[in-house]
């Protein structure tokens, strides 16, 4: 059997399932991209996707809920200047291209002088970072009810005060298509799991919850007896460690952040602002900022869409372009913020592959893929053991940031009061408040632990959702606002 270069190969199962059944071909693609070129527009592509997604639930020891979908079309970009001018269509054919191609032109009324020349076509170089394999069909469904019932009976298991288990198995299989009228042609081919575990705890009238889950971009087989008893053990443990929490301390202090998870903290305080959208428009607390100390020393922050099999890893982003290790703070020097094209051709730079919608119903914005902290030199025991009173947050819950002024207010959904280096109990109702520039200031310590999520992360942005990973090491901030509720 003959194999194809990984590139051909994911266009030819593009073209298989959005253009051939549909009678399309890359002629008509041409035609629908020149009635856009017809008027002045700076750039314009079609975006084709199909999405078949799975899901299984679990509840009170049965798998009560079971779904399958599928979702398939294409929009239609143009972009002149600022504006941007979009149609979509769930119906596949020439007569919609065409249609939706004549109405995003009238973003310009100026007529191209002449004929239109025909840009020659390029196939884009892209990555392989995981298999395009259908993770739906890695596992047929009697194995995926007993995967989310040996969930159920593991967590029952490990302590008689869990009174209820909550499981979730979805699988995801995306195939998306990028035709831009530069010539440029890419496809990828996405599989994405993810198995999410929550257990709620009782012990005297008190009911306290913990969740652990994790996932990628591979088959359900990644999810065998190790990785389900690891889940398991650590939605357990949350939900036990929070019955014996007792109320938080508020007020200004140390916050020693745990490795992995808590880098939402990270992604959500200081990723937004490096969005080139918003420092475009001057409205991120980094615009005007490169080159200029933003952080304390030691702290390196990259987005990066190029680690083999992460959930928000991308071969080539929502635009064409391939993802990339993009470095955007340098021991506490500002270097650069992720692009997609039209915000990097405005700022005169060039895009980073960080161009992403949630669908083909959505236009492309500049997003994080997975965005981490590099690891310091200092053991997480040993900054524990700095604290003299302080909070030490091993999880997250919500949280939420204002991109203008880059303030943050984050839950601890898993935390410890901690003195004199000593961690004497959990605690519970902790928020964390700050200042996204300013807490990367006050960085004092950083551990050499770094670890990236389980892979759970889903990032919102303008009503857009989309596949992000975080990660960072044990980080040690000090003058904190803790807001907590004793």
């Amino acid at each position: 059997m003959i194999s194809r270069e990984p590139t051909i190969e994911r266009l030819a199962i593009a073209k298989s399932l959005l253009l051939t059944p549909f009678g399309l071909d890359e002629s008509h693609l041409i035609r629908a991209l020149a009635e856009i070129k017809a008027h002045r527009v700076d750039e314009a592509d079609l975006y084709f996707q199909y999405t078949r997604s799975e899901g299984w639930s679990l509840e009170e020891g049965i798998v009560k809920t079971g779904s399958f979908s599928i979702d398939q079309g294409v929009g239609v970009r143009a972009v002149s200047g600022e504006k941007t001018a979009f149609a979509y269509s769930d119906d596949i054919s020439e007569a919609s291209l065409l249609d939706a191609a004549r109405t995003v032109r009238t973003i310009s009324s100026v007529a191209q002088a002449g004929r239109a020349k025909t840009a020659t076509k390029k196939i884009a170089s892209a990555r392989s970072l995981y298999k395009g394999l259908d993770p739906i069909a890695t596992l047929d469904s009697t194995a995926k009810v007993k995967l989310l019932e040996k969930v159920e009976q593991l967590a029952r298991a490990k302590d008689p005060r869990v009174a209820q288990v909550m499981a979730g198995l979805a699988s995801e299989y995306d195939v998306v298509m990028v035709a831009r009228a530069d010539g440029t042609l890419a496809a990828d081919v996405r599989p994405l799991v993810r198995l999410s575990v929550t257990v709620i705890a009782e012990q005297k009238g008190r009911r306290e919850m913990g969740s652990a889950g994790g996932g990628g971009r591979f088959g359900l087989a990644y999810f065998d007896e190790a990785i389900i008893n690891q889940y398991v053990d650590e939605a357990v443990k949350a939900a036990l460690t929070n019955l014996d929490a007792r109320p938080a301390p508020a007020g200004e202090m140390t916050v020693v952040l745990g490795p992995g998870w808590p880098g939402i903290l990270l992604h959500e305080a200081i990723g937004h602002g490096l969005e080139g959208d918003f420092n475009r428009k001057g409205s991120s607390a980094f615009s005007g900022r490169i080159g200029q100390r933003v952080a304390a020393k030691g702290v390196t922050v990259l987005d990066d869409g190029t680690i083999a099999d992460r959930r928000g890893s991308l071969n080539v982003d929502d635009e064409g372009n391939t993802s990339q290790r993009n470095v955007l703070i340098e021991d506490g020097i500002l270097k650069g913020y992720i692009q997609d094209a039209m915000n990097a051709r405005l700022m005169g730079v060039q895009p980073t592959g960080n161009g992403r919608r949630e669908s083909y119903a959505h236009i492309p914005m500049p997003r994080m893929t997975n965005t981490y902290m590099l690891a310091g030199d200092k053991s997480p025991e040993e900054i524990v053991a700095s604290i003299k009173k302080g909070l030490y947050a091993t999880n997250f819950g919500g949280g939420q940031v204002d991109i203008t002024s880059g303030k943050f207010v984050f839950s601890a959904s898993e935390a410890y009061w901690v003195e004199n280096g000593k961690i004497l109990y959990p605690v519970k109702g902790a928020t964390i408040v700050g200042n996204g520039p300013d807490a990367l200031t006050r960085v004092s310590m950083i551990g050499n632990d770094m670890k990236l999520d389980s892979g759970v992360g889903t990032c919102g942005k303008e009503g857009q959702s989309v596949p992000v990973g975080v990660g960072q090491p044990t980080l040690r901030i000090d003058g904190l606002t803790v807001g907590g509720t004793a």
